[in-house]
Parts: structure tokens; sequence; C-alpha cells
């Protein structure tokens, strides 16, 4: 029986698809072999050596310490794309907001509680409303920093909206390009989008090359008035450059989920606190992704959506199957065939994939390995975890 420790409060929509004979799924299980969570911090939680695998219900991976589990052989999965279409309507959101005075008109209607009068009330409101003006979004432009699952869904719904749209990713994927629009203009730098947009909303993860994208420097490359959305992660912005270009004159606004103590009180800031996959879709559809990448990993080696191992599937082909995390470095797969030729071992089929600096391996074999063949394994220089399923 699989073991699932859980972390936070996971959609039972997620955790129902282990099925109850075969996964002991809770958080209080012991020895487990996957965590399954969503914002619980990972870097000082000492980790079990029987876990094989975390998921994350949600697409960041601040808060579990990867570079750390890599070295261990444990795979590290997130959801991407599962909560997309929640953090495109809280953006829809945003640039609306952004845009016409909306929040603070319905703050100042709330303020009218000496008026009983539904006539007075009325006329008070028609004498104030052209201090809440605003402007509409359709045809301006939105730069969209980013076009994976979220940005390109994000850039497809603003040109519904009647926007123009700019676009830059340096690591545009196939995939992300087929679901892109193709009225949406791929710009060639981070500059160029900068420089014809209205508006500019961030959609990339937070890793180190991502750290201060927009800066004191690239705030300079801004239309002036022009308006900033983010919706990624806090790390992606500088946020005391952003503050001095509001205080110049330079950002009209900014707009964001990640709120911060140098951004309160100031009216040009709209601050959300962190709702951007706050819905009950999201968090179903990102606990079902996760435990359906956990089941698949577990249940038959397949690696989909991890952050630190390449992608690997391969159909079961009869037989057993052994899979092998390793250096990414030469003749570790050759070592450890001539270790199952040395022993008779006859392969069905087979499938090597690698990532940076680690490779991943399945292998198909006919009969089960020997606890002696899989120390042979084991002990082949390179080699980082073994398993056999």
């Amino acid at each position: 029986m699989y073991k699932i420790r859980t972390y936070n409060v996971i959609s039972d929509i997620g955790l129902s698809r282990f099925p109850m004979d075969q996964y002991e799924v809770g958080p209080d299980v012991s020895e487990p072999d996957a965590f399954i969570l969503r914002s619980q911090k990972l870097h000082t939680e000492p980790v079990p050596d029987s876990v094989l695998a975390v998921a994350r219900a949600g697409a960041g991976v601040n808060n579990i310490p990867v570079d750390d589990y890599t070295k261990r052989g444990i795979v590290v999965f997130n959801t991407p794309g599962a909560n997309a279409n929640a953090v495109k309507e809280m953006v829809a959101v945003a640039l609306l907001l952004g845009s016409r005075r909306i929040f603070e008109g319905m703050n100042r209607v709330q303020e009218l509680t000496d008026l009983s009068d539904s006539t007075l009330m009325a006329q008070q409101l028609e004498k104030e409303k052209k201090q809440f003006g605003g402007s509409e979004i359709a045809g301006k432009t939105l730069g969209v920093v980013g076009l994976g699952a979220i940005g390109s869904m994000v850039a497809n719904m603003a040109l519904e909206l009647g926007m123009k749209v700019a676009g830059f990713d340096p690591a545009l994927s196939v995939e992300a390009a087929w679901r892109l629009s193709s009225r949406v203009e791929k710009m060639e730098s981070l500059e160029a989008l900068l420089n014809v947009s209205d508006f500019v909303t961030l959609h990339v993860p937070a890793i180190e090359q991502t750290r201060h994208l927009i800066s004191s420097s690239s705030l300079l490359r801004f239309k002036p008035g022009a308006r900033l959305l983010n919706f990624a992660r806090e790390e992606i912005v500088d946020a005391d450059a952003v503050v001095s270009a509001l205080d110049e004159g330079r950002l009209s606004s900014y707009l964001t989920d990640f709120p911060l103590p140098a951004l309160l009180g100031r009216k040009d800031c709209l601050l959300f606190p962190h709702l951007g996959a706050s819905t009950a879709e999201a968090e179903e559809n990102c606990s079902v992704m996760a435990a359906d990448q956990l089941m698949d990993f577990l249940e038959d080696g397949n690696i989909v959506n991890s952050v630190n191992y390449p992608q690997t599937r391969m159909a079961r082909n009869g037989g057993f199957r052994i899979t092998f995390a390793n250096e990414n470095v030469p003749r570790v797969l050759g070592n450890v065939l001539s270790v199952l030729a040395d022993h008779d071992v006859n392969v069905i089929d087979m499938v090597n994939r690698s990532l940076r600096d680690v490779a991943y391996n399945i292998i198909d074999v006919e009969t089960r390995p020997t606890p002696e063949i899989v120390k042979q394994i084991e002990k082949a220089d390179g080699v980082m975890h073994v398993r056999v399923i």
C-alpha cells in the first residue's frame, strides 16, 4: 500500500482519486511515499527516507527545497495550468479596476450614511461621479511577460476584450505557441514590450533569472503613465523601485496580489490578498492533477510536470519495471545495462531523458531483478536512486 502525507487543506475531489484499498492518505501518515501540499513550507521540514515524490497543488514551488530534493532523488511535481483560468479572471478584474476608478466610487457610496433619502443620495452621487471617471481598456495595448499556461490565456482574453496584445517569452514552448492567438504580437525583448504597452502583466516563475525582472532600470523603459500588474510572484518586482516610479509619475499604478508594507495607503496601488487562484474550481483542478501525477509516478514510474526531473513516460510492456535517476554524465546508462546483461536480464523496452544535471530512466525487463542486481545498480557511478515497480 502506498502512503501519502497531506499538508494544508487539499480538496476532497483530488484526495478521492487515491483508491482507498491501495493508498493510505492523511496528515499523520508515517513513513510516507509522497507528500501532497499547497503552501506548507518544507525548507525546515524533516523528510523521511521513504519519500519518493512531492506534489504541489499549484504552480509555484518556492516553499519546497527543490535543489536539496533533487540530490536525494525526490521528484517534485507542480500543477501548471490547473489554476490558469482563476488567475486569468483575476487579471481581467485588475485591468478593469486599474483603468476605471470603480473601487473608489463604491467606497464613496458606502460613506453616504447621513443621506436617508434616495433622491438626495442620487443627486449627491450624480454631482460627484465625474471624479471617478476613467478610461476603457479597448484599444489599449497589454504587454504580457511570460506566455505559458496563464500568460497565453490572459493574452487571448485581452484580445477578446478589444485590446491589442504584445507578448514576450524567450522560452516559449511549442505547446504554448499553439495555445496563443496569432493576433498576439511577439516581441523580441522585454524592453521592446515595455516601450509599447499601456498595461504590463507578469506571468513568469520566480527563479533566479526573474528576480527583480521589473527593476529601476526596466521601469525607465515603461511608457509614461503605464500600469503594472503582478499576479505571478512577489520576487519578480523590486517594490522599492516601483514606489519610486509611482512617486515620480513614471508609473500610473501598481496592481498586485502580493501586498507589502511600503505599498499600503497609496491611492495608486490596488492590493489583493493573494486571491489569484482562490476559487473552488482552481483548488479542485490543482488537487486532481497533483493526485493523478503522484499515482502515475508511484505505480508506473512516469514523470509528468516535474520541476526538477525530465518529463519521462513509457507505456507498460509487461514484465517488471526498473526506474533510476542519475547524474547527467556519460556511461551511466551503459553501466546499468551491463549489470542487467551480466545477470541475463532481458530488456523489453526503455526510455532515457535528461534535464540539466539530472537524467531519469525507465527500463522494462522480463524477470524481476534480484536484490543483488538492484544493489549493483545502486552502486554504479552516478546513480542517485533506484526503484523496482
